[in-house]
This record gives structure tokens, C-alpha cells and sequence, in this order.
């Protein structure tokens, strides 16, 4: 069984924060990066929690990303907003951003937030959960590293490509769901390969192409979409639509760009806002009822709507106070102090 470490939730920030400025970001970027790794740790999201303190180190050390860099935000008169990251984490852009995307989607019923030349590390999901808190609905999607083959392929031609959704419920949690569109994420097959545990089936092939359960094989080789076809269709989708569309690089050069050093992947992002008064107009509270009917169709039945275990894990925590992580992980963070 892994050896596991407390954390009470009001240490994660803080030591976020010293391992961030003792590695080199500045106070702007240090604050929005420890907001994401808190919000994601406190949900037991635990590949995209503290583990993602290692891709963020590990990027800055590899010298291309800028730490201090301000994020510019263009002038619009339309429902584009354009955020330039100016070679920085994708995350101090979008908290910038935000305000003036909300603006857009409340005045035109629809925007979109395009954000150009950021390094990515994170979750989507507190993103469109925000703009759910606004009483938005709201769509996010990344490439990232080619290191997922289209169904029918062997290499590597797509990124884990994550779709993120949400929609405002009055009174309680959004409905949201936040997932790659390769079978695994790619955190989750680095922290089976750091547990030394197999892959399921169906989920990657080694360097020739072979289906393998080992993680590094995988890692090696390439992973797989879900669903074949399917899988595969919405994330070139992702591709085009983070990539070409907002004039941003794809997976495939997302990864020449790294030129073989690690971090995190270096390319665009697009989120898509949508204003339900403007498009219900005077209806919001019969299409309210409506979604609710549906939400609690899947719950009666005994299914479960994506994000519940989620936010569950979120009351448990904060009722108790404190977040359990791995031993190792956290031995491994406390090594970037030194």
C-alpha cells in the first residue's frame, strides 16, 4: 500500500508558493499556479493536485518558459477575447482574461477567449467552473504533446487533448465533466509508472505499435484515444479548434517546439462562453427545470453524474481539514527546496 502524508489544507499554498518562488516564478504567476494546484489537491484530483508542481519545476529548469512574464490582453470589439501568455503558464492569462470574457458572453450571448503562447499544466475544470459561477455555461479545450496515435496509427499524431464542460445548477454544484480524449491521461500513466503498477488494457501501445500494460512502455510508445474513431474525431476537433483556429500550435509542434526537453506542453487554449439568459430570454426558470429533470433522471436510476465523487471528495476534505498525499511525492517536492 503507498505511504501517505497529511497535509492541512492551509499548509498546500503556502508550500506551493515557496516551491514555486524558490524555483524562479514571480509573485503573479507563483499565486495563480498555487490557486489551480489547491483547488485540484482539495478535490483529490491527484494528477493534476501537487504532482503538477513537478511539471512546473521541471519546465522552468528546462529555461524556455518566462516566470515574470505580464500577459497582454488585446482590444476587442467583438466576442473574441485574445490573451497573449508572452511564453508563460497558460493560468495568470486566463485569471486576467476572465473578467472580460464574461463581459463578452453577457453583451453578445456567445464569446470566446483564445489564449496564444502559454505553457499548460493544468485542469480545465476550475475554469469553466468559474464561469459557471457566473451563471454562464462554458467550454475549454488544449492540445498538448503528440503522444497519443490516431485510431488506426501507431505514433504519436495527437495531444491527451481534454474537453471540459459546465453548466450552472441554482443552489448547488454545476454540472461538469473534464476529461482527455485519449483513454488515459498522461498524469495518471506517470503515477502508475511511480506506483510501479500495470495500465489497464487498451490504453497504449509500446514503440512498435503493440499493446502493453507496462506505464514506461506506454510512455515510450504511444497512447491510445478512447473510444477509436470516435475518440479520435473530437480530438483532432481539439486540435483544430485550440490549435489552427486561434492561430496556435498543434500537438505535433507543441513537441517539436520542446525539442526533447521535458515540462509541460507549449501551445494554445480556447474557451467558449455562453450566456443562458440571452438564449432562454424570459424561459430560464422552465429550462432550469428542464436540465434538472434530466440530472435527476441519471441520478434515479442509479447512475452518477460526472464530477459527484469530486465534489464529495471536496466536502470530505474541508470537513476534516487536511488532504492526503504520497510520501514520495511529497518527498520529491520537499527536494525542490534544496
Amino acid at each position: 500500500m503507498t505511504e501517505t502524508v497529511q497535509l492541512a489544507l492551509d499548509e498546500i499554498k503556502p508550500l506551493c508558493e515557496k516551491v514555486l518562488r524558490h524555483n524562479g516564478y514571480g509573485e503573479a504567476h507563483v499565486s495563480a499556479i498555487a490557486h489551480m494546484l489547491y483547488t485540484c489537491q482539495l478535490d483529490d484530483c491527484q494528477s493534476h493536485g501537487l504532482f503538477r508542481l513537478l511539471m512546473c519545476i521541471d519546465t522552468m529548469r528546462n529555461g524556455k518558459i518566462d516566470g515574470n512574464a505580464e500577459p497582454v490582453i488585446a482590444p476587442s470589439s467583438n466576442a473574441i477575447v485574445k490573451a497573449d501568455a508572452c511564453n508563460a503558464m497558460s493560468l495568470l492569462a486566463v485569471e486576467k482574461a476572465l473578467p472580460e470574457l464574461i463581459n463578452k458572453a453577457r453583451q453578445h450571448g456567445i464569446a470566446a477567449l483564445a489564449i496564444n503562447n502559454c505553457y499548460h499544466f493544468s485542469a480545465l475544470w476550475p475554469e469553466v467552473e468559474r464561469l459557471a459561477s457566473e451563471g454562464l455555461a462554458a467550454m475549454a479545450m488544449v492540445p498538448s504533446h503528440s503522444w497519443v496515435a490516431p485510431a488506426g496509427g501507431k505514433r504519436g499524431s495527437l495531444g491527451t487533448n481534454p474537453i471540459a464542460f459546465s453548466w450552472p445548477r441554482p443552489g448547488q454544484n454545476p454540472f461538469t465533466f473534464d476529461f482527455a480524449t485519449s483513454a488515459f491521461a498522461r498524469g495518471e500513466i506517470e503515477l502508475y509508472r511511480r506506483a510501479g503498477k500495470p495500465l489497464p488494457d487498451g490504453v497504449a501501445v509500446d514503440r512498435d505499435g503493440k499493446p502493453t500494460t507496462d506505464p514506461q512502455a506506454a510512455m515510450d510508445g504511444a497512447m491510445l484515444t478512447f473510444g477509436g474513431y470516435k475518440g479520435s474525431a473530437l480530438s483532432i476537433m481539439v486540435e483544430l479548434l485550440a490549435g489552427p483556429l486561434i492561430d496556435d500550435l498543434t500537438s505535433l509542434e507543441s513537441m517539436e517546439h520542446a525539442a526533447g526537453l521535458g515540462g509541460a506542453p507549449y501551445h494554445g487554449e480556447v474557451i467558449l462562453a455562453f450566456d443562458l439568459a440571452q438564449f432562454n430570454g424570459a424561459r430560464m426558470e422552465e429550462n432550469d427545470a428542464r436540465a434538472e429533470r434530466l440530472f435527476s433522471d441519471i441520478i434515479d436510476q442509479g447512475a452518477r453524474l460526472p464530477s459527484q465523487r469530486r465534489y464529495a471528495a471536496r466536502a470530505r476534505n474541508l470537513e476534516r481539514g487536511y488532504v492526503e498525499v504520497s510520501k514520495q511525492l511529497h518527498d520529491d517536492i520537499l527536494k525542490f527546496l534544496e
